[in-house]
């Protein structure tokens, strides 16, 4: 009914425009050619040139009135064309000085259902139909725990963002863990006219706890239930949304559904799409009660106030203890008992059109809900199977979901023309620093990449950490790109302690490298590696700030500042432990030496001890870090001294020292000025030594540089000058701001540069 009176509706609109344009606009020029009570013949035909009434002021009348008929007639091919474009569809107006979006529901597969009324209320009469405000703002309520299920909200989310025009809060009901990711996330991709709150689930446990619950989501499956008490009292209404779902349209569209409810109807829900809830699945097969074929959770509309005035909490609980008698537990979580007291009170649902929630699990009627994927507006993997599920469509379905996956998230940093965003301190902070900055400066490029903000995900993977017990554990610390993957299952093999390590990638490597890491048994069986994606933005390697990243998410006392293209010797994270001890590092402010070593071969015979090493630098085999281009940087090691030691020794610094150190987890972070190649891990040497530390260089541990192509940094920076140029400006500009935090004792720093 409702799609046929749109139809009625849009059909007599577009005739009467067409009939009376034209003749509103042939009396407009018909009144137009009487001039002084006398017809002014408009036929091309007739020769006006020689009637005395012609005159140029007639003549650029006549012109002006032709433009005006071609005008006319173009709008009436174009009110042709929009007649003929699909019912569904519906254009925004614009009345007054207001401006609204008006939302309709398209889609062919609950056509009949709503036709019949199967749901009381559910019919609609043809009026004016639901409206969303240009910049009302939508509430979204999504339950998130785990790494795995943080990286599927930020799939929904980039989903909704892509398509939204409105504002939008998300309220984030989240573990620690999510939490920790997610705030990160949302912090770093600085969306605008975008709000995130989170709401502590581990503290929510008790309320859903006493529910036995067999669904793979766990007990924060059940935590729905509780939302009611969870989100603000003057929240009105939410959208609540499972975290493996894909829009495909305007999430403002389903938010105008929420006008549509009558009555008690308080739950905006789709029909469930498999034969689940009527029981005939297989032999025995004994489902929670349901209203027919039940009710689908991964799509809510939730009237809060309603919900709250017709004490929810006690509802749903009453029904739970009443089922659980015989059912013993739930099967899919809370939607067997919202489906349960929607049994007892179907007055409460308002049913959506399946549209809303096309279902992708086993045993589903999904192909039943359109004819053609184009209706489809919300696709949702409710299968543990996830892609891997069997549809005639899912190679639809599964490259939409790819899409959102690999895009570019930072294209989505952008503004709601017409809506004022709350304030952000971060972005007016930001704005204040780069407004500073002198663009027409030679070196703008790189004084901007200091203030770049680039958006984050800790944790990308699976962690696990377990504390030692004698408080000396030691994380390897390192960054890497995409060309660099490949040292990763070799670095595991050689240090068996916890790792932390800072990606740069972009959306699309992110997902080559899950894929990576997942195909890999060495980095699957390893729980204890940190790995955080720093997605790309700008046109220089952030190598500071990966740095930065990878360093402050370590969950040990200290940690081995490396880089992702060494590997260290076998059992160096255990003789590191040994040295932590022995040195008092907890005590001191030292950095103990890790000598590196390099090999120009391709294939090595890794050397097992301190003896076989000293053999192959004998041999040619293997040569200490950077002898042959930049014998500075690790020259004060004294490695002549390091062949025949025994126990640590001090060593001093000096200018352009650039060692791997092993130090505590408060040390300094690195300067993020410097970024692609050239003095990075310098100046942050520099500021250790400035805040004495004692360098103490270790006899019996040994790392090796492994080759590979050169960087497109150190490319950069060989063949481009104006690179070299603002590297030099860069470096003096740090010693100045050594000076001003140092005072006298940075001094040492300059002279040094000069006598270098």
């Amino acid at each position: 009914m409702l799609g046929i009176c749109r139809g009625r509706r849009k059909f007599l609109a577009a005739s009467l425009s067409l009939l009376c344009i034209p003749a509103i606009t042939w009396i407009y020029l018909f009144a137009g050619s009487f001039e002084d009570g006398k017809p002014v013949s408009l036929s091309p035909l007739e020769s006006q040139a020689h009637s005395p009434r012609y005159t140029a002021s007639s003549q650029r009348e006549r012109e002006s009135l032709e433009v005006r008929m071609r005008e006319v007639e173009e709008e009436n091919r174009a009110l042709r064309r929009q007649l003929s474009l699909a019912q569904g569809r519906a254009p925004a107006h614009r009345r007054g000085n207001h401006s609204k979006t008006y939302s309709m529901e398209e889609g062919t597969g609950d056509s009949e259902n709503l036709r019949a009324g199967i749901v009381a209320g559910n019919s609609s009469e043809c009026g004016q139909q639901p409206v969303v405000e240009k910049c009302e703002t939508i509430h979204v309520a999504i339950v998130c725990a785990g790494y795995n299920a943080s990286r599927d909200v930020v799939t929904l989310v980039k989903s909704v963002l892509f398509h939204r025009r409105n504002p939008l809060h998300f309220h984030l009901i989240a573990d620690s863990i999510a939490e920790q990711i997610l705030a990160t996330l949302f912090q770093t991709w600085m969306v605008p006219a975008v709000r995130v709150d989170f709401y502590n689930a581990d503290e929510l446990k008790s309320e859903v706890s006493w529910i036995p619950n067999k669904h793979y989501s766990g007990i924060y499956g059940l935590m729905k239930l509780v939302l009611t008490k969870t989100l603000p009292a003057n929240l009105e209404r939410v959208i609540v949304l499972d975290t493996d779902i894909t829009f495909a349209t305007d999430i403002a569209e389903l938010w105008a559904v929420f006008h549509k409810f009558k009555g008690q109807q308080v739950l905006g829900l789709v029909e469930n799409q498999s034969d689940w809830y009527l029981g005939n699945l297989w032999k025995n097969h004994r489902p929670w009660p349901a209203l027919g074929r039940g009710y689908n959770t991964g799509v809510i509309l939730l009237l809060l106030d309603k919900l709250r005035k017709m004490k929810w909490e006690q509802m749903w609980r009453l029904t739970a203890e009443r089922e659980l008698m015989g059912m013993l537990s739930t099967s899919l979580a809370d939607q067997d008992i919202f489906n349960a007291v929607i049994k007892q009170n179907p007055f409460l649902v308002y049913q959506l059109p399946c549209f809303w929630n096309v279902q992708l699990s086993d045993h589903t009627r999904s192909e039943q809900c359109y004819r053609d994927v184009s209706d489809l507006k919300v696709i949702h993997w409710n299968s543990p199977k996830k892609l891997r599920v069997k549809n005639k469509h899912v190679e639809f379905f599964r490259n939409l979901y790819l899409t959102f996956l690999e895009y570019d998230g930072n294209l989505l940093r952008r503004e709601l023309f017409g809506c004022p965003s709350e304030a952000d301190v971060n972005s007016e902070n930001l704005q204040k620093q780069l407004s500073e900055l002198d663009e027409d400066d030679l070196c703008y490029e790189f004084r901007r990449e200091r203030f770049t903000v680039h958006r984050t995900h800790l944790y990308f993977l699976h962690y696990e950490y377990e504390p030692v017990a004698d408080n000396t554990d030691v994380t390897l610390v390192a960054q890497l790109s995409m060309d660099r993957l490949q040292m990763l299952e070799a670095i595991c093999k050689h240090w068996e302690g916890p790792i932390s390590l800072a990606l740069y990638l972009s959306d699309a490597e992110a997902q080559q490298f899950l894929r990576y890491a997942q195909g890999s048994e060495v980095l699957m069986s390893r729980h204890n590696v940190g790995y955080h994606i720093v997605y790309k933005e700008g046109q220089f390697y952030p190598v500071n700030l990966l740095r930065n990243v990878a360093m402050t998410h370590i969950s040990t006392p200290y940690m081995f500042l490396s880089d992702i293209d060494f590997l260290p010797m076998y059992g160096l994270y255990e003789y590191l432990r040994k040295s932590v001890i022995q040195l008092d590092l907890a005590n001191t402010k030292k950095a103990l030496i890790v000598p590196a070593f390099e090999t120009l071969r391709y294939r090595l015979s890794f050397p097992k001890s301190k003896a076989e090493l000293l053999s192959m630098l004998d041999m040619g085999t293997l040569f200490t870090f950077r002898y042959h281009v930049w014998t500075k940087g690790h020259a004060p090691t004294n490695f002549a001294k390091w062949r025949t030691a025994t126990t640590p020794y001090r060593v001093e610094w000096e200018a352009d020292f650039e060692p791997y150190v092993v130090v505590r987890r408060d040390c300094p972070e690195y300067d993020r000025r410097f970024v692609g190649f050239g003095w990075n891990k310098v100046a942050h040497i520099m500021e250790l030594d400035a805040q004495e530390y004692e360098f103490t260089v270790l006899p019996n541990a040994y790392m090796i540089h492994m080759p590979h192509a050169p960087s497109f940094d150190i490319t950069k920076f060989r063949s481009n000058k104006q690179y070299r140029i603002c590297l030099k400006t860069l470096k003096e500009e740090f010693q100045q701001d050594m000076s001003r935090r140092y005072g006298f004792a940075a001094l040492k720093y300059l002279t040094a540069e000069k006598n270098s």
